[in-house]
C-alpha cells in the first residue's frame, strides 16, 4: 500500500488510476473490490464518487489500512448527508459506518472517532456507541469534544466505565458541571480526579473541593491543580497552605483573588518556611553532607520514616529529601542524584519502593527531586501499589548504578 504509483507494475498502475477515478463505471470499481492488490484497493477507498455497494465490500476488506480510509471518507460525508434530500444515502452510509465501528481494529473505530467527535450533525446512536467503546483511544475524543452528549449522558459513562480512562476523559471535558464533577469525585480514581482538578472550566461545589482537599494529603499530584484552580474560596487555600510544598504556598499567595489578610497570611507562612525549616528534621538550609549527615542520625536513631520524607518534601528542602531516600534505600546518595538529574519517574518510584516507601512519597519524590510536571508524575497503581514490576523496578536501580561505574 505504501509502494509508490512508479514502483508499481504497469498493470497495477493502471488499477490503481481506475479504482481513483471517479468517472469510472460502477461494475470496474465493484470488480476492483477484490483487486489482489492493497494498494489498489486502498486508492478505491478514497474515491468519492465509490458507489454504497462497493464501499460495503470494502468495509470487510482483510486489511485494516483500506478500512481505515474508507471509514474516514465516509465520516467525514456525515454533515453533508443531514439534508433532508440525502436521507437514502445518509441511511446507506450509516449502515457502512455501523459495520466499521463495530470493527475489531481499534485503529478503525479511532479514526471514525476521531472525525466525528465534535461534529453536531453526527448521528447520535453512533457518538453513544463511539463513547461507550472499551478503547480509550476510541471513546476519549467523543467523551472529550462531543457537543451530543448530555450530564445524564456523562453520569451514565462514569457508571458504566469499562476502563479508567472513560472517567479520566470525563473529568477532562470542558464546561463540566457540579453534578458530574461529584461523580468524579465520588469513584476516588486518583488520575480522574486530579483531571477534574486540573480542568479550569468544570463547575466543583464548595463542599467536594473541600473533601478532596482533606484527602489531599495523600495525593501529592493533587497539589498542584488544586493551587491553581481558578475559583479557590479563602478556607480552601488556608487549608492547602497546611499541606503542600513551600514553592505551592508561594503560588497561593500570588495569587490576586485571595482578601488581603489571607494573602498576608500565605505570605507569612512562605517566609517561616523559607527561613526556618521543620525543628524535628531541618538545621536552616542544610548542604548535601549537613542532610547526609542528618538522615544517618535519624536512621540510626530508628525515626527515618516515609512520614519524615514527606515533611521534607513538603517544606521543599530537597538536601534532606534526596538524603532520606538514599540512606533508606541503602543506596549512595549519588544514585539519588542522578535520577533526579535524568528527570526519571521510573528510578525515583524503583529508589522509593527500596526505600521501604509508598508510592505517596514517590509521587512527592518525583515532583520535588525531578522536578516533574503534574502530567509526567508516575501514579499509583490499584490499590496503592507501585505501578512497575519488580523486575523492572531491580533494572531501574541497576541501572542507575552502572551509569556511575
Amino acid at each position: 500500500m505504501n509502494a509508490a504509483p512508479h514502483d508499481l507494475p504497469i498493470d497495477e498502475v493502471r488499477r490503481v488510476r481506475q479504482g481513483a477515478d471517479a468517472r469510472a463505471e460502477p461494475e470496474m470499481l465493484q470488480a476492483l473490490a477484490s483487486d489482489r492488490s492493497v494498494t489498489v484497493r486502498a486508492a478505491l477507498a478514497l474515491n468519492p464518487a465509490l458507489p454504497m455497494a462497493v464501499d460495503r465490500i470494502l468495509a470487510d476488506d482483510p486489511d485494516e489500512r483500506v478500512r481505515m480510509l474508507l471509514a474516514r471518507r465516509l465520516a467525514g460525508l456525515l454533515p453533508d448527508l443531514a439534508r433532508a434530500d440525502q436521507a437514502e444515502l445518509q441511511r446507506q452510509t450509516l449502515e457502512t459506518l455501523t459495520v466499521l465501528v463495530s470493527d475489531a481494529a481499534v485503529r478503525v473505530r479511532a479514526v471514525i472517532a476521531d472525525v466525528v467527535k465534535d461534529m453536531p450533525e453526527a448521528p447520535r446512536a453512533l457518538i453513544m456507541q463511539l463513547a461507550h467503546d472499551p478503547a480509550v483511544m476510541v471513546a476519549a475524543p467523543i467523551i472529550r469534544f462531543s457537543p451530543l452528549l448530555s450530564t445524564a449522558d456523562l453520569l451514565a459513562l462514569i457508571a458504566a466505565a469499562r476502563s479508567a480512562g472513560t472517567v479520566v476523559a470525563v473529568a477532562g471535558r470542558p464546561g463540566i458541571d457540579a453534578r458530574v464533577s461529584d461523580a468524579v469525585a465520588a469513584t476516588a480514581d486518583s488520575a480522574a480526579i486530579r483531571a477534574l482538578l486540573a480542568n479550569g472550566t468544570a463547575q466543583i461545589r464548595e463542599a467536594t473541593l473541600d473533601m478532596l482537599i482533606a484527602q489531599a494529603g495523600e495525593h501529592a499530584e493533587w497539589h498542584e491543580p488544586l493551587v491553581h484552580r481558578p475559583s479557590l474560596p479563602p478556607r480552601a487555600a488556608q487549608a492547602l497552605a497546611e499541606i503542600v510544598a513551600t514553592n505551592l504556598v508561594d503560588v497561593l499567595a500570588r495569587r490576586t483573588d485571595m482578601p488581603a489578610a489571607l494573602t498576608a497570611a500565605l505570605r507569612a507562612r512562605l517566609t517561616e518556611r523559607l527561613n526556618a525549616g521543620r525543628p524535628s528534621l531541618a538545621r536552616g538550609d542544610p548542604t548535601m553532607d549537613d542532610a547526609l549527615v542528618q538522615a544517618q542520625e535519624l536512621a540510626h536513631a530508628g525515626t527515618l520514616t516515609e512520614a519524615s520524607v514527606l515533611a521534607a518534601t513538603r517544606d521543599g528542602n530537597a538536601p534532606l529529601a534526596a538524603a532520606l531516600l538514599a540512606v533508606a534505600a541503602g543506596m549512595p546518595i549519588s544514585v539519588v542524584q542522578r535520577a533526579a538529574s535524568l528527570r526519571s519517574a521510573k528510578g525515583l518510584a524503583s529508589l522509593t519502593w527500596k526505600a521501604g516507601f509508598t508510592m505517596r512519597a514517590a509521587g512527592a519524590l518525583q515532583a520535588l527531586l525531578g522536578r516533574l510536571e503534574p502530567d509526567a508524575v508516575l501514579l499509583p497503581g490499584p490499590g496503592g501499589s507501585f505501578p512497575l514490576a519488580i523486575e523492572e523496578m531491580r533494572w531501574q536501580l541497576e541501572f542507575l548504578e552502572r551509569m556511575g561505574r
